[in-house]
């Protein structure tokens, strides 16, 4: 099973989530953890190449942002809670910003 790497504040924004969305949440990753696919889920490429956003729709619309793509670890890049239509831009942005340090600490440019 691989590691799960918090980025940023992502573990903290996880922990704010309403307890079922944060249970559902967590389920979801562990299968991430494990090889599997999400059940609801969407890539993100605008976020940057394996990048996913889970979907989880309890008390409102809560989103968790991750890469897999790396053999040591799945990162989770950004979780929040989604209040418009579209994943908003500020979200992508930080997210796509944790996905490039991912990057640089693989020594990556």
């Amino acid at each position: 099973m691989k590691a799960l790497k918090f980025m940023g504040d992502s573990q903290a924004a996880l922990a704010s989530f309403p307890l079922d969305a944060k249970r559902e949440a967590g389920f979801e990753l562990w299968q991430v953890q494990l090889g599997l696919m999400p059940s609801d889920f969407k890539p993100m490429p605008t976020v940057g190449a394996g990048a996913y956003e889970i979907r989880i729709k309890m008390q409102g619309q809560w989103r968790v942002i991750y890469v897999a793509k790396h053999l040591e670890a799945v990162y989770v890049l950004h979780c929040f809670h989604k209040t418009t239509l579209k994943t908003a831009k500020p979200d992508i942005e930080l997210a796509a910003k944790r996905y490039k340090l991912i990057g640089v600490q693989h020594g990556k440019t």
